[in-house]
């Protein structure tokens, strides 16, 4: 049974002036003889455009693209928050969403009573709520915090029981974005876990996010947005494979667009050698380096910086933060613009990768996006044997044989 049709799904927005109500008669008027004389034609933004797709009972969609692309407006006119502006999304049953943390929840109130008001915002029985409760409370970790106002929750507790709320109240549908890879690891996999186990119990997930080997683990089918539109739509695994292959333009350096109002931002990333010199294409065996410009223009506690590089089957190989190195301490907080460069070992087998940067705190993200592409190409001397072999890893290794002498008889 189809549980999500979507056709012809468009979202504009108005940019500019049109984006705001008019307050006077007259400004009223200029606004429709602007739109008239064919202005407002240039100050529009299409989030999604003639998007069309359906989804299954039981089936877990991940949804992939850059940042930009349309992902969370769709899931947004999926979750019924915003209505599109052409063509439509029919959604069968109740949906459970998160896309963003605390939301629908009051800081006012206590953890057990934003549980039960959102209980029943979903539609849920008092005898419903109260079966599930104890459950929620586990799964989200806040035992002891449960009669404290949310307002003193952390942002890693808001985001344990805003998922707990959305996925154990057994909606029909559940939505999720990429609001997950702000939690710590061992709970993104409760949350993988949690969503794999909806899905056998034919309850209908759509998945968004950068991580593209949790969409690989959990989805078996894979959407992929590109400037508002469907690129490709098909099994997860070649969808991701495609998208990790032309999602990226191969380079050795780019520069991100300026914007002087972000607290703190990523100038350039860039592939190197060791020594520092840029490079496309890195040759089996050989050091990778990465690097990032950080201008850092206000004081942000806690501040820090990662890069991690996937391969063609969205597996991470590596996911280094600045501040896993404990000597490391603030540096990064500091007000200025500062390059950061860090050197791997010879690790990757031949093949293609994506490497991914952020820049962020627990609480926001300023840069959180795969940006290049990288070529790991064989040695000349390497066996085609070798090459065949399937692998994550491919270590520079040292073998030693020593000889012990005759058997003994």
């Amino acid at each position: 049974m189809r549980v999500i049709e979507s056709e012809g799904l468009g979202k504009r927005y108005w940019l500019g002036d049109h984006a705001t109500a008019y307050s006077t008669l007259g400004e009223t008027l200029t606004g429709l003889l602007s739109r008239r004389r064919g202005v407002a034609e240039r100050d529009e933004l299409w989030a999604l455009r003639n998007v069309t797709f359906a989804v299954d009972q039981g089936e877990t969609l991940g949804i992939v693209g850059r940042n930009g692309a349309g992902k969370s407006t769709l899931l947004k006119i999926l979750a019924r928050i915003t209505d599109p502006t052409e063509g439509r999304a029919r959604i069968r049953g109740r949906v459970g969403a998160l896309l963003e943390v605390g939301t629908a929840f009051h800081p006012e109130l206590t953890g057990r009573e934003n549980i039960e008001i959102n209980g029943a915002l979903l539609g849920m029985r008092r005898a419903d709520i109260r079966r599930r409760f104890d459950e929620i409370v586990v799964f989200a970790g806040v035992e002891r915090f449960l009669d404290t106002p949310l307002k003193r929750y952390s942002s890693g507790m808001y985001l344990r029981l805003a998922f707990a709320v959305a996925a154990h109240f057994e909606p029909d549908v559940v939505v999720v974005d990429e609001v997950l890879a702000t939690g710590d690891a061992e709970f993104q996999q409760r949350c993988v876990g949690k969503m794999s186990e909806l899905g056998r119990e034919g309850r209908t997930v759509v998945f968004v996010s950068h991580d593209l080997g949790a969409i690989g683990q959990l989805c078996t089918r894979a959407l992929w947005i590109d400037q508002g539109g469907v690129r490709l739509d098909g099994p997860a695994q070649e969808v991701l494979d495609r998208y990790l292959r032309t999602a990226v333009a191969k380079a050795a350096r780019v520069e991100l667009p300026l914007d002087p109002d972000a607290p703190a931002q990523v100038l350039e990333l860039g592939l190197t050698d060791a020594d520092g010199e840029p490079l496309e294409t890195l040759a089996r065996g050989e050091a990778l380096g990465l690097r990032a410009v950080v201008d850092v223009r206000e004081p942000l506690t806690g501040l820090d910086a990662a890069f991690w590089i996937v391969d063609r089957n969205g597996a991470r190989i590596v996911d280094v933060r600045f501040t896993d190195v404990p000597d490391n301490g603030g540096r990064l907080e500091a007000l200025g613009v500062h390059e950061l460069r860090l050197v791997l070992p010879p690790l990757l087998p031949p093949g293609e990768y994506l490497v991914g940067a952020w820049l962020g705190t627990d609480e926001r993200d300023f840069y959180y996006q795969e940006a290049l592409a990288l070529s790991v190409v064989a040695q000349p001397h390497d066996r085609n044997e070798l090459l065949q072999r399937r692998r994550v890893v491919d270590p520079a290794v040292r073998w030693e044989a020593t000889r012990q002498g005759a058997r003994a008889r």
